[in-house]
């Protein structure tokens, strides 16, 4: 049971790993493609690609915490999540988009 509640944090399924609070406190970070952001994404979000997050640390500090990771499935945003808690940033995968998207409007 351990390994599958750990599976589904890292992928951002079930339920939402993060509260109302720190969704309205926090900043929502997309780490999708420029492309994939454009096709559809959480308002108010910030999109910096997965593959841009360690050049853009800096960055990141300055924004409002917890960071709430968002891609298309949930593994690009546990994998960044990772990165910032690493960095000593607080950070929580949100999982797919659609998802964090649909807490937000629940506000």
């Amino acid at each position: 049971m351990l390994m599958l509640d750990f599976l589904k944090r890292l992928f951002g399924a079930g339920a939402p790993a993060f509260t109302p609070e720190q969704l309205a406190s926090g900043t929502v970070l997309d780490v999708r493609t420029a492309g994939e952001y454009q096709g559809g994404h959480v308002p108010g979000s910030i999109n910096i690609p997965l593959n841009q997050l360690a050049a853009a640390t800096k960055k990141v500090e300055k924004l409002a915490t917890p960071i709430i990771t968002c891609c298309a499935s949930g593994r690009r945003s546990g994998i960044a999540a990772s990165q910032l808690r690493t960095a000593g940033i607080e950070a929580i995968n949100g999982g797919p988009w659609q998802r964090v998207a649909a807490a937000g409007a629940k506000k």
